[in-house]
């Protein structure tokens, strides 16, 4: 559920104003509002029809899934990068910053990512980011149900989350993933309602990666985490079932999309799954294959599960 604690790094997506927090809604000073639904979400979007997100069965069936624990190692993965950042956070660690090939700081990408939202029609509110001190802010875009974000806030006390997505389905559950955790129901692929460097670590699991955005709205300490699979990731079973590929492509579009980060480092996460059908079934059903015709699991399933974490520093 969305706290006023949750919500200072949230920006109106009319207006770019800082939001404030009532019991029914959220206001700007410019006097748009935005409702707070029964479901614990909230809506900052500006009309424009939004993409597509997970269907309520896909949802389901990831809640089920999910359930089992079988993903469990990644989380665990996350909650650990996760409490390392915090450990650093507390020490006052500043990671080195980036330069280019005339020994200038990495400035460009910044300024060319805010002009991209001023020339959006963005007029950027003056104090962007929350004042120093403030709580750790954790947000997880494309976060589906919440799980992962969840992990992660249980590993770094007193951080704050926001899960953000297109679903409304998944949002139900994200606003009651965790304490600590608000949902909001915005376009990813557009200007994110949050304010520029706000961020503190940044998730995006499995979800499409909008570079530009990202890289204004984390902080300049920040840490960016991204999770995806690799051409192993279920294997047996895409092979088994006839389910779509790993696109062989996806190391190269993600270093496009992220060109203006720093790679930190990557580490590749394989661990075997051992499916009964019906947790077969839901894994599938979970994912882009919901979408296509595909033969279901008749017998138990042994599969590897093989991600790649990469972490990044903006430039």
């Amino acid at each position: 559920m969305l706290t006023a604690e949750m919500t200072d790094a949230l920006r109106c997506p009319v207006c770019a104003a800082p939001l404030s927090l009532t019991p029914t809604a959220l206001h700007c000073p410019n006097h748009h509002s935005f409702d707070r639904n029964k479901h614990g979400y909230v809506t900052l979007a500006t009309g424009r029809r939004l993409p597509e997100g997970d269907t309520p069965t896909m949802v389901a069936a990831r809640t089920a899934f999910l359930a089992t624990a079988h993903y469990r190692p990644l989380a665990t993965a996350l909650s650990q990068l996760a409490d390392h950042e915090r450990t650093d956070v507390l020490d006052g660690v500043s990671p080195p910053r980036d330069r280019d090939d005339q020994g200038k700081t990495r400035q460009a990408g910044e300024e060319r990512a805010a002009g991209e939202a001023r020339t959006n029609g963005e007029a950027l509110a003056a104090g962007e980011a929350p004042a120093a001190g403030r709580e750790p802010l954790v947000v997880d875009l494309g976060a589906g149900t919440g799980y992962y974000l969840a992990a992660v806030l249980d590993a770094w006390p007193g951080a704050r989350g926001l899960a953000f997505d297109v679903s409304k389905a998944a949002l139900r559950r994200a606003a009651k993933a965790h304490p600590r955790a608000g949902a909001v129901l915005a376009d990813t692929w557009g200007t994110l309602p949050l304010a520029d460097g706000s961020v503190d670590l940044l998730l995006n699991v499995f979800a499409p990666r909008n570079g530009a955005q990202m890289h204004r709205v984390l902080a300049q300490d920040g840490l960016l985490a991204v999770v995806t699979p690799t051409e192993r990731h279920l294997a047996e079973l895409r092979e088994q079932l006839g389910l779509m590929s790993v696109d062989p492509a996806k190391a190269e579009r993600l270093a496009h999309e992220l060109r203006d980060f720093t790679p930190v480092a990557e580490q590749l996460l394989e661990w075997p799954l051992d499916l009964t059908p019906a947790e077969a079934d839901d894994l599938i059903a979970m994912g882009p294959n919901a979408f296509h015709d595909r033969a279901r699991a008749t017998a138990p399933v042994t599969c590897t599960a093989s991600v790649s974490i990469g972490t990044y520093r903006p430039r």
